[in-house]
């Protein structure tokens, strides 16, 4: 396999940095459901005109985390419990797809990322941070979204990631240290299969823990919201 990925390493544009820092503070409940964004306000931080903060955040709005309001303007939402569960569908469908679909041949340099995640990961355990659990879980996903060589498939890979990290505070806070634990298992399983140059079984690993994660999703959210239907809260 040939490895090919000078489309991965170039500058990111202004609003894709928008786009992901918006995003990231959405997934840390920097801004919580509710929240208003005010592209005046956001084009002054970045430094920039409010024409890319606007690019940026339709781009947010179509993966749902954002929504216009009228009288109101763009508000943080939360994903709907239909659409989660339609997210971490298509996610599991994908990930059997990064091994098949024009994988790049993996590194030297992504296994010394994986080491380095390992060592990170394994700290979390002794000092659990929920903050610190997305963060990691955000640079595991990068690494294996650089693994994929089929644009399309990366872009629908990426996309529905940001969907599903909009859950992962949320989850962490509400588990604990568990949510480490099974993380420092799936870099392990993911380092071994690594190690072997198999990405085909990369994608069944992370196929498996989307698995898991959607089912500490039902357990810690999905139930934590039947519980305040069921109570009227």
């Amino acid at each position: 396999m040939q490895d090919n990925r000078m489309d991965l390493q170039d500058e990111k544009t202004p609003v894709e940095s928008i786009q992901l820092e918006i995003i990231r503070r959405i997934c840390f409940l920097d801004y919580p459901p509710g929240c208003q964004l005010k592209e005046a306000e956001l084009a002054v931080e970045f430094g920039v005109s409010r024409t890319p903060v606007r690019d940026a955040i339709s781009r947010i709005k179509h993966l749902g985390l954002v929504e216009t309001r009228n009288g109101v303007g763009t508000v943080v939402t939360v994903l709907p419990r239909q659409q989660i569960e339609q997210v971490y569908e298509m996610r599991l469908q994908l990930a059997t797809l990064i091994g098949t679909v024009s994988p790049h041949a993996i590194t030297q340099q992504d296994l010394a990322r994986m080491d380095a995640l390992l060592d990170d990961a394994i700290a979390l355990q002794a000092a659990f941070d929920a903050r610190r659990y997305v963060e990691l879980n955000d640079q595991l996903q990068i690494l294996i979204a650089d693994l994929i060589g089929n644009a399309l498939l990366r872009s629908f890979w990426r996309q529905a990631y940001f969907q599903a990290a909009s859950t992962w505070y949320g989850v962490a806070s509400r588990a604990g240290d568990g949510v480490a634990a099974s993380l420092v298992q799936e870099i392990q399983e993911m380092k071994r299969a690594m190690e072997r140059g198999d990405i085909a079984a990369v994608g069944f690993i992370q196929r498996v823990h989307i698995g898991y994660g959607y089912n500490r999703i039902i357990e810690h959210l999905f139930a934590e919201e039947d519980t305040s239907v069921a109570s009227g809260t």
